[in-house]
């Protein structure tokens, strides 16, 4: 069998190679944190009697937000303890 007829022949129905994986995944709809689901109400103005009043959001527990920030958010790369700079005063040959 030639390369160009192994590569176009289908994958089994329980096949579990990554391509695989990955279309399965992709195809499950899952609600992002920010998208609101129907306990959650969002922020309304309104005019009454010529004032505008203000209704604060409101979300479910699940669509609380963090108080602080995602972990990552702080730390861009740990590369372990910082080494010391040690300057070096006398100008020095390489030998070899």
């Amino acid at each position: 069998m030639n390369l160009s007829k192994y590569l176009h022949q289908p994958h089994r129905p329980d096949c579990d190679c990554s391509v695989c994986w990955s279309k399965r995944e992709l195809a499950k709809h899952a609600l992002s944190r920010s998208t609101p689901c129907n306990q959650c109400r969002r922020a309304t103005a309104s005019r009454v009697n010529g004032r505008t009043v203000v209704t604060p959001a409101s979300y479910c527990e699940k669509h609380t937000p963090s108080e602080r920030p995602p972990k990552w958010w702080h730390v861009v790369h740990d590369s372990g303890k910082p080494t010391p700079f040690v300057p070096i005063h006398e100008p020095f040959e390489l030998e070899g």
